[in-house]
């Protein structure tokens, strides 16, 4: 017995470590900036690297002033700095991408105790703010540049318009088909455009355990099953907007996100609610950021009604 060690738990380890998962999303997210750079040409590049440079330099700057521990080696910022771009337009005048970086970094996540503190996500936040601020250059959507063809589908007759404003509009025949809105051949923002892109992004994701399939498929399921049942197209609702880079990148976050697999369904299945009606009975065409904001919001009361109680422990009152 004198060979037995005694400690104090946890006493189950892993290699995982908070760079290591945030470089796995990263690897997740190549596959959609390289679609963004052959659909929307080199400026989207240009605005992601901006987005990215910001979040680091605006994170570096706010532990040097207020002499905290350096944190921009964990990748957060970067991560940060990426979704932000792949949620505006490619047209975004420079100066206000790195607003939206500096409302990010500084105003949702370092303010409020940096990362795992945060109440929100930082760049869907952001992207709010940006939109309520700018909302005529966020409204400004491009034409798929013309080097699209390299997805062998031609580009006639693509709107620059997202297919979700021209479904608002009822211009109907203006719509790009399913399989062009599937690989991105569509208005709208950066990152968002590419369903295989974002998929292949969120399998590999699920093969490094990084998420798991449980808000992303019923935030999903549930946005095709209610538009759906409001007699709309549950296709034309799953991929014409930002549903597939909100289940899979935003909604997945492990800090702004329910812990426990239970609260994950139950928070894809309020995303999913939330993204139909603000998509279907608001002035707005797109509800992702918004419904994904607002169960952030209600994120600890889900986890509170969902915790799973040790056996003999007494639940809290």
């Amino acid at each position: 017995m004198s060979g037995l060690t005694v400690s104090v738990s946890p006493h189950i380890h892993d290699k995982s470590t908070t760079s290591r998962i945030m470089l796995d999303v990263i690897i997740a997210l190549v596959p959609a900036f390289i679609a963004s750079v052959l659909i929307f040409g080199a400026r989207a590049a240009v605005v992601t690297c901006a987005c990215v440079a910001s979040c680091v330099l605006f994170e570096w700057v706010f532990a040097k002033v207020t002499k905290r521990q350096n944190t921009i080696g964990d990748y957060s910022a970067v991560i940060t700095g990426i979704l932000l771009a792949f949620n505006l337009p490619v047209t975004i005048p420079i100066w206000q991408a790195v607003f939206g970086s500096a409302v990010a970094i500084i105003l949702v996540k370092q303010l409020f105790g940096g990362l795992g503190k945060n109440f929100a996500n930082p760049a869907i936040t952001a992207r709010i703010v940006m939109f309520l601020a700018f909302s005529v250059t966020m409204t400004n959507w491009s034409t798929p540049y013309e080097t699209t063809s390299i997805w062998i589908y031609p580009i006639d007759g693509v709107a620059g318009a997202t297919p979700l404003a021209l479904m608002k509009r009822d211009e109907l025949e203006a719509l790009p088909s399913l399989w062009q809105m599937f690989i991105g051949v569509r208005g709208g923002c950066i990152g968002e455009t590419s369903n295989l892109a974002l998929l292949i992004g969120g399998v590999y994701l699920m093969f490094r355990k990084v998420i798991t399939w449980h808000t992303p498929l019923t935030y999903i399921a549930v946005v095709a099953g209610f538009s759906m049942a409001l007699g709309l197209d549950p296709m034309y609702h799953m991929f014409a907007g930002g549903l597939f880079i909100g289940a899979i990148f935003m909604a997945t976050d492990y800090v702004t996100t329910p812990q426990t697999n239970f609260g994950r369904i139950v928070f894809g299945l309020g995303a999913g609610l939330f993204t139909v009606i603000f998509r279907v009975y608001s002035s707005y065409p797109e509800g992702v950021s918004f419904a994904i904001l607002l169960m952030n919001i209600l994120t600890p009361y889900i986890n509170k009604l969902t915790e799973r109680i040790p056996l003999g422990a007494v639940k809290d009152k």
